[in-house]
């Protein structure tokens, strides 16, 4: 079969950066991170950026889509399939291997399935404006644009029915990937017992040389402690423990303990794909040899 993306994919901890820093660096390729939060600048630690993984003896690794937008603002997964569409045209034109690596399940399952979305602006003028009317009448809009509606849930929350409007209105800005990808895809299966082990150790590591400072940085740059709550697991346990809410060690057990349960919700997202017919080549851990031996059994390199 002919592959034109590797996809690089596992839970947090077990190793997926160096991999696929080491894959790159093997086989001529470039590194197309699919992490929701490595995107945003001055978020480096707590996201577990690691950017020294993506040095292979002594040479740097090309990587795309991280440090994209200021924590200030919103980052969608139409913005993202964008910014990988054009990051990987421009991969293909060198002639090099596109790597798409991480651990967010829905961004990389919207690029292997090629999803159709809506670019949509929640904090314009438009959403304003919408927000201002009474919810009978953003019903009988929401209605008159969507005839077939069938979600009722919409219909009980005015901020959900206006941006279902909004999403309605944005049909024609509907965007796709204007090219077919064939994505050989490598998952990287660590014991549940060594996932715990690794983001114990890790966490401790983190705490230990600057996260804490880090979120104490974005505050004082105007970051609320409501959007470090949206920002999930170090950033939400780092708020409750800066405002005062949690103590050190509730802060760091109840965060080893989220961490611990997301990677498990990772695990569970890539079996749901498998069930939907993506195959996933499973290597025990972040085994080179083993990933270089299925890239060369099926990639014309």
């Amino acid at each position: 079969m002919d592959y034109n993306l590797l996809t690089i994919l596992g839970p947090t901890a077990a190793g997926k950066t160096r991999l696929s820093a080491q894959i790159a660096n093997q086989f001529n390729g470039e590194i197309l991170s699919a992490d929701s939060r490595q995107v945003y600048i001055g978020m480096d630690i707590g996201t577990g950026k690691d950017i020294k993984d993506y040095t292979i003896d002594g040479i740097q690794v090309p990587y795309h889509l991280i440090d994209l937008i200021s924590p200030k603002d919103e980052f969608s997964m139409f913005q993202f399939c964008k910014m990988f569409y054009d990051s990987f045209l421009e991969i293909k034109k060198r002639n090099k291997l596109p790597i798409l690596a991480g651990g967010t399940g829905l961004f990389i399952h919207s690029i292997l399935k090629n999803y159709s979305m809506q670019e949509v602006n929640f904090s314009g003028d438009r959403f304003d404006e919408l927000l201002q009317k009474e919810i009978n009448e953003l019903i009988d809009i929401l209605i008159r644009i969507n005839s077939s509606l069938h979600n009722t849930t919409d219909l009980t929350d005015k901020k959900r029915v206006v941006k279902a409007i909004l999403i309605a209105e944005s049909r024609d800005k509907e965007f796709t990937l204007p090219t077919n990808i064939n994505s050989f895809v490598i998952g990287v299966r660590v014991e549940r017992s060594k996932i715990k082990e690794n983001i114990k150790i890790r966490l401790k590591e983190r705490l230990e040389n600057g996260m804490i400072e880090e979120a104490q940085k974005l505050i004082s740059e105007g970051i609320t402690y409501e959007k470090l709550h949206f920002f999930g697991l170090e950033y939400k346990f780092l708020a409750l423990y800066l405002s005062g809410e949690l103590s050190y060690n509730d802060m760091q057990q109840k965060l080893y303990s989220a961490i611990c349960e997301f990677a498990k919700k990772q695990m569970t997202w890539f079996r749901k794909m498998e069930k939907e017919e993506i195959k996933i080549h499973w290597i025990e851990g972040p085994d080179f040899y083993a990933a270089e031996k299925l890239i060369k059994e099926n990639f014309s390199l």
